[in-house]
């Protein structure tokens, strides 16, 4: 039996989170969720999780940059 995956929602827009944690729960998912680029990698960090859902526009820094830094690590 597979484990349900850790799944981290970083957007900016808290319907949008709300819709992605309904849809994501339904299959027992742990979702954890960031509002801002910084807190998106912070939090990726931290938590390593299984997969990230990244919206481009966040504010502080784009989805694209938090992806780079990741692709760093």
């Amino acid at each position: 039996i597979e484990s349900p995956a850790r799944i981290l929602v970083a957007e900016d827009d808290a319907g949008q989170v709300d819709v992605l944690r309904a849809l994501l729960g339904q299959d027992a998912h742990q979702v954890i969720t960031a509002a801002d680029g910084r807190e998106a990698l912070e939090t990726a960090r931290r938590e390593f999780p299984d997969l990230i859902l990244l919206d481009v526009l966040l504010p502080g820094m784009n989805g694209f940059e938090v992806c780079q830094r990741l692709r760093q690590d």
